[in-house]
């Protein structure tokens, strides 16, 4: 989820160069209060059961 967030914020709002600190820090405060204005969320489309089938080798078997 941080990196989805840290690519929007990369795409959104610092594509292009910022020589200065100050500037770099206002751009990324007035973007995190827009997108939380927004209350933007990430729509996952990946389900534990799917994760369970495709990375079988990384979850363990739970046994009942």
């Amino acid at each position: 989820m941080a990196e989805i967030e840290l690519s929007a914020l990369s795409r959104q709002c610092l594509a292009n160069r910022i020589d200065q600190m100050s500037v770099m820090q206002d751009r990324v405060a007035k973007w995190e209060e827009a997108r939380n204005k927004l209350k933007a969320t990430a729509c996952w489309q990946f389900k534990t059961t799917d994760a369970r089938i495709k990375l079988r080798s990384l979850y363990p078997a739970i046994n009942t």
